[in-house]
């Protein structure tokens, strides 16, 4: 299985899902990372602020950041390789890298695939 790693900008917490003004695309990606982790994907998220040593240590993110700066990140790699800079990957992007259906993305409600009918308080 592939291995993700997201190199991410300095944040308030290590996802930056937090505070008052929360950026959907930091939740988009929160959401997927955290799906595909719970299925066994894996997937790591440094951020700076957080945790400076993983770049310290990944001498080809070191390379980037003092010759590019700050500014290039969010950086994906998977398997070691630099495969997305500035942005994060987007679902497509996520499936094509990773090898895994697009599918594996969704998010089935437990409740619902058990039989469960959200008309019914008491069942739910």
């Amino acid at each position: 299985m592939k291995k993700m790693i997201i190199f991410e900008p300095a944040m308030c917490c290590p996802t930056g899902v937090c505070g008052p003004s929360v950026d959907p695309e930091l939740l988009r990606v929160s959401t997927v990372i955290n799906h595909l982790t719970k299925n066994g994907v894996f997937i790591e998220r440094h951020n700076l602020t957080s945790n400076p040593l993983a770049f310290i240590q990944n001498g080809e993110i070191n390379q980037m950041l003092d010759k590019e700066g700050i500014e290039i990140l969010p950086v994906t790699m998977v398997d070691g390789v630099v495969v997305k800079i500035r942005q994060y990957p987007t679902n497509e992007e996520f499936c094509n890298l990773l090898d895994i259906k697009e599918d594996d993305l969704k998010v089935v409600d437990e409740k619902a695939s058990e039989g469960c009918d959200p008309n019914n308080s008491s069942c739910c």
